[in-house]
């Protein structure tokens, strides 16, 4: 299939590993133009490389931003267009907010999630949108969670921002079909990255049982009976931020084996 991504600018943010370095690499191989962002340098260095090694793609850059400051958000849209050029193709990712209930996560915590995974989404979006409505043409990708349909047990400020990711979407899908701009949500389900490996430890430390037991329940209440791969996310993420994708907007879609069960 061709995915019409080739010479177009996408930005990827928190890309130096799971899902995000996955889906760069992606539209890296398709023969996008593609900038990733982390907290680490070294990180990014590491995974830029390998990106442009595996792919040929030369065009792969790399910028250090904590998406969750206002002032790196800034920047780094300002080093993309000096780069590349304006953002084509906007993808929305960010690390998981802090475990807890609602009676053991601070204020602080709940601040912190706040401008981690909702505001980085929303000052990202606003800076994409002129260069997007002056050539009536943009995809937006906002990478939440499962938890989207389902909350998730000791995730109270994933469940409640991620929600919110998810009806931004919903509400800026109607609001720039008319630019051509097609927005919309994945939640990962329990897909192999390393926070996902951070929240079985912690699980299996509070259960007092091992992460192998732990790892098995999961699997139990996965239909397809196993872990998914980032590239099985990052396909579908391309997909929907490709040219390819002419017609599928404000839609919030798991790629989770089929674990939950809502309609």
């Amino acid at each position: 299939m061709e995915l019409g991504v080739t010479n177009k600018t996408v930005l990827v943010t928190a890309a130096s590993r799971g899902l995000g370095f996955a889906t760069a690499k992606k539209f890296a191989a398709e023969g996008a133009r593609v900038m990733l962002t982390s907290r680490s340098a070294a990180a990014l260095e590491r995974a830029v490389d390998e990106i442009r090694r595996d792919t040929g793609n030369v065009h792969v850059a790399w910028c250090v931003a904590d998406v969750s400051v206002p002032e790196d958000i800034e920047r780094t849209f300002a080093e993309v267009e000096q780069t590349f050029g304006g953002v084509d193709i906007l993808i929305n990712n960010a690390g998981g907010p802090a475990e807890g209930s609602f009676d053991s996560v601070t204020l602080q915590q709940w601040e912190d999630a706040f401008q981690l995974s909702l505001m980085s989404v929303v000052r990202a979006v606003r800076l994409a949108l002129p260069h997007m409505r002056a050539q009536q043409w943009g995809r937006i990708v906002n990478f939440a969670s499962s938890s989207i349909k389902q909350p998730i047990d000791n995730l109270i400020l994933s469940n409640t921002f991620r929600a919110a990711i998810a009806g931004l979407s919903k509400s800026l899908a109607t609001e720039l079909a008319k630019d051509n701009i097609l927005v919309n949500t994945l939640g990962p389900g329990r897909i192999a990255t390393d926070r996902v490996a951070a929240l079985d430890a912690s699980f299996a430390k509070r259960k007092g049982i091992s992460i192998e037991e732990v790892e098995a329940l999961r699997k139990s209440q996965i239909p397809l009976g196993r872990y998914g791969h980032p590239d099985e996310f990052a396909a579908l993420a391309v997909f929907l931020g490709s040219a390819a994708n002419g017609y599928i907007t404000g839609q919030s879609i798991l790629v989770d084996g089929g674990m939950v069960r809502s309609l």
